[in-house]
């Protein structure tokens, strides 16, 4: 038996023990304070804002004024002030969405005693091309990714699901309305977990909790994405690449977001990633550990106990269309078999660590 089948076998009390410590809590857990993120339901919510402007010279560095309006729980109508920026790298070019994402600045004072209580600037996941009925498709998918992850542990970033309807306050254009997601803001997900995000030119991987990194590694395997590192960030950035590390004073975990190029998503503007000799985004890698190895029987039964809350998320789903339905079911049993198969584990994740 090679060592690494020897630590495969390691299924002991220790290491269930040491990932309860850890808090790898199975399920993201509801935090009060930010009742934008306490329900899954779809959000219907205009958004009023100088949109030839926005989309034209995408500012970054300014915000342009706009508003926001939406249905309160009590069935009252709110609108709030809104200040609105495009943002990103890649999807932020002209040549990659003709409809960019954006962050929303939200003005505190307004917001209290609101849904949106203690939110102030949220990133904003848009159908980056409006005339492609494709690419709403592809907000839902990425979306089911964030939602996947929140069902496997409360240390991931929370998603909220909106169908927008988008108003040019420079012209009389058609309404306009698409599928967005907000994701929960880096200070706000610190304060839920008990951690405060790290300012750092890089970390090493013996900084982060290895149960947490076994976890994050196997799901960026289940949605097919290597279009991240936990440790380091892009050249001319701070760490992490599509990632935020936190620390309670004692432990890092790395926390990822902008999924768009995993597998799952399937984006026709995602490339795979040069380092790894790999044809189509969807063909799955494994970035895991070795030292991690001993964990990974207790992380994969973490997968397993989720499996049923994972794929109930997909049917709930229910403006995802028959073919993309089919599409990330069948690309998640893909994932489950070769999990529930020890053959397929020791050649799949085992002997392709890092």
């Amino acid at each position: 038996m090679t060592e690494n089948r020897l630590l495969l076998s390691l299924t002991t009390t220790f290491v269930v023990l040491f990932l309860s410590f850890q808090g790898t809590s199975s399920a993201q857990e509801t935090d009060a304070s930010q009742p934008l993120f306490a329900s899954h339901a779809l959000m219907q919510v205009r958004i009023e804002a100088p949109l030839e402007t926005l989309l034209k010279e995408r500012p970054e560095d300014e915000y342009l004024d706009g508003a926001f309006i939406y249905t309160e729980l009590d069935g009252s109508e709110q609108r709030l002030d809104l200040k609105i920026q495009t943002r990103g790298r890649f999807r932020r070019q002209k040549s990659t969405c003709n409809f960019p994402p954006v962050r929303l600045n939200f003005r505190k004072g307004q917001v209290e005693e609101t849904i949106f209580a203690n939110q102030d600037k949220l990133k904003l996941v848009t159908h980056c091309q409006t005339k492609r009925e494709r690419y709403e498709q592809l907000v839902l998918r990425e979306y089911l990714a964030y939602r996947t992850l929140m069902a496997l542990t409360d240390k991931s970033k929370s998603a909220r699901l909106m169908r927008i309807t988008w108003i040019d306050t420079e012209g009389d254009n058609d309404l306009l309305e698409k599928y967005g997601f907000v994701i929960e803001d880096d200070d706000n997900v610190g304060d839920r977990i008990g951690m405060e995000e790290v300012s750092s030119s890089g970390l090493n991987y013996s900084d982060l909790d290895p149960a947490h990194t076994n976890l994050i590694s196997l799901f960026q395997f289940m949605i097919g994405n290597t279009d991240y590192s936990l440790i380091r960030g892009p050249a001319d950035d701070d760490c992490c690449h599509n990632a935020v590390p936190y620390t309670d004073g004692t432990i890092m975990r790395s926390i990822p977001y902008d999924l768009d190029f995993s597998g799952l998503v399937n984006a026709p503007y995602a490339d795979p990633n040069p380092q790894f000799k790999i044809r189509s985004v969807r063909t799955r890698v494994y970035r895991g550990r070795c030292a991690d190895n001993a964990l990974l029987p207790a992380t994969i039964q973490q997968f397993q106990d989720k499996k049923a809350e994972i794929y109930a998320v997909i049917d709930e789903l229910t403006a995802l269309d028959n073919k993309n339905r089919e599409q990330v079911t069948e690309y998640f049993d893909d994932f489950y078999a070769l999990i529930s198969d020890p053959a397929q584990v020791e050649r799949e994740l085992v002997r392709e660590c890092s």
